[in-house]
């Protein structure tokens, strides 16, 4: 795994930017470092659909659209929107897994939810069939079987880069099918799954050159307790701190700026 702690960053408050880029006023802005010490294992289970956490309200062969209870986030780097998530901007619903082959077209990004559980990112191939990385491995899977009770949406606008042409998605996809973790570069689903749609190569584990002018600010909207904002150094630590959250709903701060120490 290496030495991990090359990855932290530290901040004093002069290095915060002058202004939040989504225009919070500075007393609603925290800013939280985190850092990690292993890989994150890859999220697509066994879990039976009521483990999902949608049989509560809705059975997984209803259609939808259905709406789910889920934490909200924009990225920026700099001052560009890189990432958004947020319900006022943007339609969140998912639906079954029947209904969301019915929508799908060949290289569209796909994402599968469920409760307390990152979220599962995968490519559409066409008939049923996705590429995705599962337990680091790239294969090729069902999408019906892979949902497994979870419900899905086509997430293709959520990162705000410029798409590839969907040829060269698929190309991406299907040229990595076989490889296993000690050959590839991405730590879970969302990295692949979202270099092979946009190309960057920032997704990949180590693909990116850090400086210290550039920073990534993930702002996580949390129920009850405001908005923080957190900042990093690459996107693939961005990435993976908030599927972390996607998770377990807990925000870990392990270095603020306001005055406090590690």
């Amino acid at each position: 795994m290496g030495n991990q702690l090359d990855r932290i960053t530290h901040l004093n408050y002069s290095e915060l930017p002058t202004g939040d880029p989504s225009g919070l006023e500075k007393d609603e802005l925290r800013v939280g470092v985190a850092y990690f010490f292993s890989d994150e294992e890859e999220e697509v289970d066994d879990r039976t659909p009521s483990d999902c956490g949608f049989t509560k309200d809705h059975s997984p062969a209803e259609e939808g659209p259905f709406a789910v209870s889920e934490v909200e986030y924009s990225a920026f780097c700099s001052q560009e929107c890189i990432f958004s998530k947020l319900r006022e901007n943007e339609d969140l619903n998912v639906y079954s897994a029947k209904t969301l082959l019915t929508m799908c077209k060949p290289g569209d990004l796909l994402e599968l939810v469920a409760t307390a559980q990152a979220p599962h990112w995968a490519i559409y191939e066409q008939d049923d069939r996705v590429i995705h990385l599962h337990k680091g491995e790239i294969r090729k899977d069902s999408l019906l079987e892979i949902c497994n009770g979870r419900h899905g949406r086509i997430v293709n606008n959520r990162y705000r880069y410029r798409p590839l042409p969907p040829d060269l998605v698929m190309q991406n996809a299907a040229g990595h099918l076989g490889l296993s973790s000690e050959e590839i570069c991405w730590t879970n689903s969302e990295s692949f799954a979202a270099w092979c749609r946009f190309g960057k190569r920032e997704f990949k584990a180590g693909g990116e050159a850090h400086s210290a002018e550039q920073q990534y600010f993930l702002k996580v909207h949390l129920s009850g307790s405001g908005v923080h904002t957190l900042v990093f150094r690459s996107l693939e630590d961005m990435i993976r701190e908030r599927r972390r959250v996607d998770a377990s709903g807990i925000l870990k701060e392990l270095s603020l700026v306001n005055g406090g120490k590690e």
